[in-house]
Formats: C-alpha cells, sequence, structure tokens
C-alpha cells in the first residue's frame, strides 16, 4: 500500500514536472523580441512580415582618385530611398539600398554589376557614376534583364541601343555645345583654347566644344593632359603664344584649379571655361581667388529658392552634416524616377523599366526631366559661375 502511495505521488510529481518544463520550453523556443526584429527595423517599415523588399543597387568610386563623386552619389540616393520608406510611398514596400565600391576602376564596375544582380538580386541599380563605369556594367544590366539609370555618365551616346540604360544627366555633346554658344554669343569671345584630359570625358568635351566654337568663332590651340598630372606648365606655354580669349578645360576640378593657378603664375589672363566636372567646393579650395570669376555647365545649382530643392539641400545637410553637390542631387533625382517608376508601373525589374523609359516633364531638382526613346535625358543646360568664392547661376 505504502509502495502504491509513493507510485502515485511519483507520477503526479513527473506530470507537473513536464507541465512545468513545457511552460519553460515554450519560452525558450520563442526569441525575445528585439531579436524577431520587432524593436531593430525602423519604426516607419510597419509590420516586417507584411513588407516586400526590393533592393536597389547603386555602382560608383567610393574609394580612390574619384571618391568624392561616388560619394556623393551614395548619400544622395540614399536621401530618396529614406524619405520613400518613412513616407511608406509604395504601399506594402521596403526599399533596400546596396552601394558597391568600384574605386574608378573599369573591370570591377563589372564585377560590380554582376554581383548586384546575380549575388544580391537587385531589382535596379542607380549608376553607374563614371562613364566608363557604365560603360562596363551597361551591357551586362541588359544581358540580365535589370533596369539602370546613370545619374552621372555624361558621355556622348552611351545609352543606344540598350533599352535597359537610361541616364538623367547631359551628355558631354550638349554642355559643351551650349557652353561654346553662350561664350561666343553672351560673352563676346572669339579665340579659344582647349586643354582636356585624354580620357572619354574628356575627349568627348573637347570635341564638341571645338565643332561648336569652330563654327562659330575661332579655336586657336588644342593641348591634352593626362589624368593625375600636376603640371600643366608645358601647355599652358604653347597657348599662350597662341594668345586666346579663353580656356576651355574639359576635366574636373582638382586639375582645372591647378591649371588656373598655373596659368596666373604665367601671366595668361584668360576667362576660364568648363564642364559639370567643375562642380565641386574643392574648385574654389584648390584654386582660390585664380578660379574666381569661372564659368561651366552644371545640372543643379544648391541655391536654387524652389521649396523642392531647398527641402533637399536640408535633409542632405541633416543627415551628412554637409551641402550636396551635383552629384548628390542627380542621384537623388534618379532615385526618385526609380522610386515613382514603382508607383506607377510596378515593382518587378521590367515594370520598371517600362516606368524608367516613360519618364516625361519629371519636377527633379535638377530641373524638369524627360527620357527620349534612346534612354538618353531632356533637360535645361544650367551655367553656373564662381563669384566671391561662391558658384552663382548666370543663366
Amino acid at each position: 500500500m505504502r509502495t502504491q502511495k509513493r507510485f502515485l505521488c511519483l507520477v503526479v510529481l513527473m506530470l507537473c514536472l513536464g507541465v512545468l518544463l513545457a511552460g519553460c520550453g515554450g519560452q525558450a523556443d520563442a526569441p525575445p523580441a528585439e531579436e524577431q526584429g520587432e524593436d531593430t527595423k525602423d519604426p516607419s517599415e510597419g509590420d516586417a512580415a507584411e513588407l516586400e523588399e526590393v533592393k536597389v543597387g547603386m555602382v560608383g568610386p567610393l574609394t580612390g582618385g574619384a571618391a568624392t563623386y561616388g560619394i556623393s552619389t551614395r548619400n544622395g540616393i540614399e536621401v530618396a530611398i529614406n524619405q520613400a520608406n518613412e513616407n511608406e510611398e509604395i504601399p506594402g514596400v521596403y526599399l533596400s539600398f546596396h552601394p558597391e565600391d568600384t574605386e574608378g576602376d573599369w573591370s570591377k564596375s563589372a564585377n560590380a554589376f554582376s554581383k548586384l544582380i546575380e549575388q544580391d538580386g537587385v531589382s535596379v541599380i542607380v549608376g553607374a557614376v563614371l562613364s566608363s563605369e557604365t560603360e562596363a556594367g551597361g551591357p551586362i544590366a541588359m544581358d540580365l534583364g535589370i533596369p539602370t539609370i546613370s545619374p552621372s555618365s555624361t558621355a556622348t551616346g552611351l545609352t543606344v541601343g540598350n533599352p535597359y540604360l537610361f541616364r538623367n544627366c547631359l551628355s558631354d555633346e550638349v554642355q559643351a555645345s551650349q557652353l561654346a554658344e553662350y561664350a561666343v554669343e553672351e560673352l563676346g569671345l572669339s579665340r579659344f583654347a582647349i586643354l582636356y584630359t585624354n580620357n572619354d570625358y574628356g575627349n568627348a568635351l573637347k570635341d564638341a566644344f571645338e565643332e561648336t566654337a569652330a563654327s562659330l568663332a575661332e579655336v586657336v590651340s588644342v593641348e591634352a593632359f593626362m589624368d593625375n598630372d600636376e603640371n600643366f606648365r608645358p601647355q599652358l606655354t604653347s597657348i599662350q603664344q597662341k594668345n586666346p580669349d579663353a580656356i576651355f578645360i574639359a576635366g574636373y576640378y582638382t586639375e582645372a584649379a591647378k591649371i588656373a593657378q598655373q596659368a596666373a603664375e604665367q601671366g595668361l589672363d584668360v576667362q576660364i571655361l568648363g564642364a559639370d566636372g567643375f562642380y565641386s567646393p574643392v574648385l574654389v579650395e584648390l584654386g582660390e581667388e585664380t578660379v574666381e570669376g569661372a564659368i561651366f555647365t552644371a545640372g543643379f545649382h544648391g541655391d536654387d529658392p524652389d521649396p523642392n530643392v531647398q527641402s533637399f539641400v536640408e535633409a542632405y545637410r541633416e543627415k551628412f552634416n554637409e551641402d550636396p553637390d551635383m552629384f548628390a542631387a542627380q542621384a537623388y533625382d534618379a532615385a526618385r524616377i526609380v522610386i515613382e517608376a514603382m508607383k506607377k508601373y510596378g515593382t518587378d525589374p521590367e515594370s520598371i523599366r517600362e516606368g524608367i523609359a516613360a519618364t516625361k516633364d519629371f519636377p527633379g531638382i535638377t530641373g524638369l526631366t524627360s527620357i527620349d526613346e534612346e534612354g538618353d535625358t531632356i533637360k535645361e543646360v544650367l551655367i553656373l559661375q564662381v563669384e566671391n568664392g561662391a558658384f552663382k547661376r548666370i543663366r
């Protein structure tokens, strides 16, 4: 009898223990709320389980000599994506951002496009930044059916023949031709020298400027230099002998600042002209008073009083503690064109491609933008001038 009572007690004890262990096991199997993502996701995302993730890639130089362009581009895209997520602009969708560094290298750009598409599974790419990078990645994007929009690759004819490649920046040809017309018709200049960097960007600008300037006035000298050159005195000496009114520098702000300094040292008093590669505060930081009065084309002016422009400038300053440049602004607009395409057409790659291709009169912060049948952009060319160390719009 005593044995039977002990057995019954043991059974009851085991049952109680089982219930207790089951309760503890239930708690152990369920991770804390923060491990489930309930507290770590962006509050604007809503219920993560209900959101479709759409991946947006970016390709550009985030390190290396052209890093300033790539970083600005990345930052501009990030502002646009963050705003779209916070405002829940695409119902049921969360945009994730996947930037890839090319170091400005052609082959690394091709690898970046392949990685983003084949490994990361992006639905669209904003980029690349440099024309050579986009030339490397464009065919890959077309072969794999992923739409790509570059905010800053300006090589002439870049998008022709590729229905998956677009851009929302003006080509080198358009910029240089319109600047030559302005220099002759508005500034009254008649004798031009051209000093160009011997790469795709510099050659395209040189060719277009030379053709237009020669048809309206006179091109008296054409000289080349290489990327990363620092001594331009031999070319400037040759140019000085031809007595030009102006030098069109087909290159970037670092070289432009050094050319302006060395020209001043040699007593070469001419009007400095350039294209969108001038648009960086570093131009003035390096060139100081020698770039005062320089005139160049651009796709953005941060002092534009338009409320949309100033809203972007404020958001950019708040996030990055600096003013946005043209590359950041054009990247922001490129990302916004993608977002609008998703809202109107859908989030799969082919729908995004159709939406970008259909862009007409998009009210961007860099101007009213349309995409033509070849994927190129139609918009106004801005002309800026360095005045008292700042950039002032003169057209």
